[in-house]
């Protein structure tokens, strides 16, 4: 073991260290206070089929660590189901409780002196929360994915969750009856796991497998197969491995590795999401990661998979098919990630990808061929203009027509923009804007999932835009434009759009923009005044007063 244990500082080798007394009530005997403590950050709740696995892996993570000589400490963190939450006011605290899951975990790590952690998550924000707990503590760190959904199924079709907020603008439309909704309803989400397509989950968990922090494939495997159990314990094992050797977050958590992170969620079509959380984790790290970063990398780097919810294929057909490792492998023989990336088994990038096949298997069809692209650039735009100075980021894939200008349609919320659409009000050609669904302003930048899905269900996806300063889930595809900051709350241009005012979204020119005078904004900003914050108290204050713009990742210590 290394001389610098942390947890030496409470065991103290020897019998005159009272800390030991309460050591010893927990389990341990006199030969384990020579062995590393590990923490294991279990986000076990039945809150959410996400995560409602994760005892089981625990257990087997505890077992793992016991095996390779480690002392598992287990201990819980929160999480909140963004799913169950959408479209209401109760989605203001997801993305808070990123910040809240970072801050539990290096409060109990730090605390307990622990000297290592292995953090397990499903559900969207405990993996970007745990991955800046990673990197603010720098100790040996690996992160556990709970594993995704199997899709469930009706009339030979695959259904995710976000199969059902379609439905619901199907529905609306008039286009399926009150029986097929509830059937969708019913068979939507089968069983335990993330949601099942390249949504935000599955997106962060296949970035942070691009990273080095998780094993090879861990990021596919469905929550409720063997396989997902028997990695969480090989999991376990590399960590108090990693603890040996002293491979810190710090090694890992490179510009290289963040590079490969947007190479690979460009490459497999995944979640505006990411950009957020890996601003936010490099932050934690103190890596220099801009927004101007992910947009280079865009035009490099092609959309390879079909993937839901643009594509076809779910994620365990992606796992089939090679999963991010054949991606991976795809991007490194042009040159495309780094392949002297330090992973947390020790080996690097090139290592661990040396017996994949250099092109997919001819047999499948969800990681397409180099030659034959979903779509030849990234999917995620980054869009800046007068209506987005610090930038935003626009989703991109599935769209007919990367451009569209037209008038404005202004909402000064999540609801009232949805009762908008499902009323039939808004018509092929609109702009929607939906603002003060910011980091201050919401606060905590809900996501847009069901007006974007009633969107797409009433048949308006390629002729309708929508612009937010909220954020958007991973389900959503469309002509859609979020993170537009400076946002509403803090003066930002869209706070002076006016109903029927002309707007373009222009992803080809990467370009936002509002078609009103400067003089005439300039009057409107004089007689704007800010709101009225909508919390006093409680968690939802703290974060508004706290947090910064999400160009930076809207995290919550900046300049502290």
């Amino acid at each position: 073991m290394p001389e610098n244990l942390r947890s030496q500082a409470i065991t103290a080798g020897n019998a005159r260290s009272p800390n030991r007394a309460m050591l010893r009530a927990v389990g341990f005997g006199d030969d384990d206070f020579v062995k590393p403590i590990v923490g294991l950050a279990n986000g076990y709740s039945t809150i959410t089929p996400c995560n409602m696995g994760l005892g089981d892996l625990a257990k087997r993570a505890e077992a793992g660590i016991r095996e390779a000589g480690g002392m598992p400490q287990v201990f819980g963190t929160i999480t909140i189901s963004d799913g169950i939450s959408m479209g209401t006011e109760g989605m203001k605290y997801s993305l808070v409780s990123r910040d809240v899951i970072a801050d539990s975990i290096e409060t109990v790590c730090n605390g307990q002196s622990l000297d290592g952690v292995l953090a397990i998550g499903g559900c969207d924000k405990n993996m970007p929360g745990a991955m800046i707990a990673m990197a603010r503590m720098n100790i040996p760190a690996i992160f556990v994915y709970g594993g995704t959904i199997k899709p469930g199924h009706l009339n030979g079709k695959d259904l995710t969750v976000v199969s059902a907020f379609e439905a619901v603008g199907e529905h609306s439309a008039g286009k399926i009856t009150d029986e097929e909704l509830l059937a969708v309803e019913r068979n939507a989400c089968p069983g335990a796991g993330s949601c099942g397509g390249m949504f935000t989950a599955n997106t962060m968990s296949s970035a942070f497998e691009a990273m080095g922090m998780s094993l090879m494939y861990s990021s596919t495997m469905a929550a409720e197969d063997a396989e997902k159990a028997d990695s969480t314990e090989a999991s376990a094992k590399v960590l108090v491995q990693a603890i040996k050797q002293q491979i810190l977050p710090s090694q890992i958590l490179t510009r290289k590795a963040f590079e490969n992170a947007i190479a690979t969620i460009m490459a497999i079509g995944g979640s505006t999401n990411s950009v957020l959380h890996l601003l936010a984790i490099s932050n934690a790290i103190g890596v220099d990661l801009t927004l101007d970063d992910f947009e280079t990398i865009r035009q490099k780097v092609p959309v390879l998979c079909d993937l839901k919810p643009s594509g076809q294929y779910v994620t365990t057909e992606f796992h089939q098919a090679g999963g991010v490792p054949q991606v991976m492998k795809m991007l490194l023989e042009r040159g495309l990630v780094h392949g002297d990336a330090l992973t947390v088994s020790g080996q690097t990038i090139a290592e661990q990808l040396a017996d994949i096949p250099a092109e997919p298997s001819a047999d499948q069809s969800v990681i397409r061929p180099w030659d034959k692209p979903m779509y030849a650039q990234g999917h995620l735009a980054i869009l800046k203009g007068n209506l987005a100075e610090e930038g935003s980021v626009a989703k991109i894939s599935g769209v007919k027509n990367p451009k569209i200008t037209g008038p404005a349609r202004v909402f000064e919320s999540e609801e009232d923009c949805l009762a908008a659409i499902l009323a039939g009000k808004i018509v092929a050609g609109d702009v929607v804007i939906v603002r003060y669904e910011g980091p201050k302003g919401g606060p905590g930048m809900r996501e847009m999932l069901a007006p974007t899905s009633a969107i797409i269900g009433a048949g308006l996806g390629d002729s309708v835009g929508l612009i937010t300063d909220g954020r958007f889930s991973g389900g959503t595809y469309g002509l859609v434009v979020g993170h537009v900051a400076p946002e509403a709350f803090v003066g930002g241009t869209i706070a002076l759009v006016k109903e029927g005012d002309s707007v373009t979204i222009d992803a080809t020119r990467q370009a936002i923009e509002l078609h009103v005078p400067d003089d005439e904004l300039a009057d409107r900003r004089a007689q704007w005044t800010a709101p009225e914050p909508r919390y006093r108290r409680g968690v939802l204050a703290k974060y508004a007063k706290l947090v910064s713009s999400s160009s930076l990742g809207a995290v919550t210590d900046l300049g502290l």
